[in-house]
């Protein structure tokens, strides 16, 4: 079964949502946003893979693999990048990325 959507479809909406999540991750100060946008990029990067696994040279289930181990590194840096900013918050009262880049208490 062949779809009817081209690969230059998805690998446009993995472009995107990469430089939204880039530009978010550069430019922004807030640590929330900062893990969203690298959530994104990670996203963009799924898309990739799948597409590829899917409508590629040679398509194979691989791609599709390597995706599922993406998306359970990708829980996994978000349950402990939030338990992080939660120890920060507590010690710092922000959230602000700028202000967390000393050791000192």
């Amino acid at each position: 079964m062949s779809s009817s959507v081209p690969i230059s479809a998805f690998l446009a909406l993995a472009l995107i949502l990469f430089c939204v999540g880039l530009y978010g991750a550069l430019t922004k100060r807030n640590t929330v946003i900062v893990l969203i946008s690298i959530e994104l990029m990670l996203n963009a990067v799924n898309i990739n893979l799948v597409a590829f696994s899917k409508l590629g040279v040679a398509p194979s289930i691989n791609g599709q693999i390597f995706a599922l181990f993406s998306m359970a590194i990708a829980a996994a840096e978000a349950a402990i990048g939030l338990a992080i900013l939660m120890a920060l918050y507590r010690n710092r009262k922000t959230v602000n990325i700028d202000e967390m880049d000393t050791m000192k208490h």
